[in-house]
């Protein structure tokens, strides 16, 4: 008995959490998160965005202009200009995210990293849900 339950605790934790979000209306940190994905150019990055909307797999992108990197590739420094990809979406879309990005990305190992929402305007969070659908 002791085992099962350590075993269902994660399981029955985030139902009773979910339970508990839908009778009060509160946020669950960590349901929502912000993707980081950097392309090597602005027409790029906007080819990715819509693709990634397309597919449904974000409510919002944002497109940032060009920064300046620094990193090792192959051994060597090298230094370019990239657009960086805010991506807000489900933690629960992350893995599909990711897996669709590197499919048409032009980068060998595109950067994508994703961080979760702790905790935001209730109602920007709604919507984020609202927007992007369920697994």
């Amino acid at each position: 008995v002791v085992t099962l339950s350590l075993l269902m605790y994660p399981v029955l934790r985030s139902l009773a959490l979910q339970l508990h979000s839908a009778v009060t209306g509160s946020y669950i940190s960590g349901t929502h998160s912000i993707a980081f994905i950097n392309c090597l150019n602005e027409q790029i990055a906007k080819d990715i965005a819509r693709a990634i909307m397309d597919k449904k797999l974000a409510a919002y992108v944002n497109i940032l202009p060009k920064s300046s990197a620094l990193y090792f590739w192959k051994g060597e420094l090298e230094e370019s200009t990239e657009i960086l990809l805010l991506v807000k979406t489900r933690t629960s879309k992350i893995g599909e995210l990711s897996n669709y990005v590197r499919s048409i990305h032009p980068f060998e190992i595109p950067e994508i990293i994703s961080l979760p929402i702790d905790q935001g305007n209730p109602l920007y969070l709604k919507w984020i849900e609202e927007s992007v659908p369920r697994d």
